[in-house]
């Protein structure tokens, strides 16, 4: 089964199978729609018609079209890190660089082909156009636990902030590379993956 979000983006979790099945709908018309009509014609009821469930269903789950869409952002987090999980468990390499060719693949992957992506990613531009700060720490906060064992090295403040300065960096460069082409321009793609490997190397070699 698909994940699901955490349970604090919603109004109630799912405990059934087919509770969770019905908000995985939801989610997935949720990222279909903001692809179609963007974020301000996003609507909980046109989600509702398009999932194939009663109004009513969306409420149960969320209060508004907000906290759908920060619901869908966690859900690419989880996802996310389950993309880069499994392709670390195939790799014997055990390095940094390994590390951060996995992760920055798996986020240009889902930049192109993760519906709704563009515009909610994990949550930093919510409502559209809203870069706060706080997806990358939760981004950040994900990485440290997540690599920490891999790198074989403690998650500490230390490595909190090199992930934190690592993530803004990429994101910023990530978003200017879809900026100047619909796939991501590879040029600035890989001075971006060039910057990110001089400064980890400073840190972490």
């Amino acid at each position: 089964m698909k994940p699901v979000p955490q349970a604090t983006s919603l109004r109630r979790a799912p405990v059934q199978r087919r509770s969770a099945e019905r908000l995985t709908r939801i989610l997935d018309a949720c990222a279909d729609l903001l692809d179609e009509v963007g974020y301000d014609d996003l609507s909980t009821r046109a989600v509702a018609l398009r999932a194939g469930v009663p109004i009513g269903s969306v409420y149960r789950f969320f209060g508004n079209k907000r906290q759908m869409a920060d619901a869908l952002a966690q859900r690419n987090l989880e996802r996310f890190t389950e993309c880069v999980t499994e392709r670390l468990g195939k790799s014997r390499d055990g390095g940094w660089r390994t590390a951060m060719d996995a992760v920055l693949d798996e986020y240009l992957a889902m930049k192109r082909t993760a519906p709704g992506f563009s515009l909610v990613d994990f949550g930093n531009q919510i409502p559209v156009g809203s870069r706060h700060a706080e997806p990358n720490h939760r981004v950040a906060d994900r990485l440290t636990d997540l690599l920490s064992g891999y790198l074989d090295r403690e998650p500490d403040e230390d490595l909190r902030r090199t992930f934190l300065i690592a993530v803004e960096t990429a994101d910023t460069l990530v978003h200017l590379a879809f900026r100047v082409t619909p796939e991501g321009d590879e040029k600035i793609i890989s001075e971006a993956r060039e910057l990110l490997r001089a400064y980890l190397a400073r840190v972490l070699d």
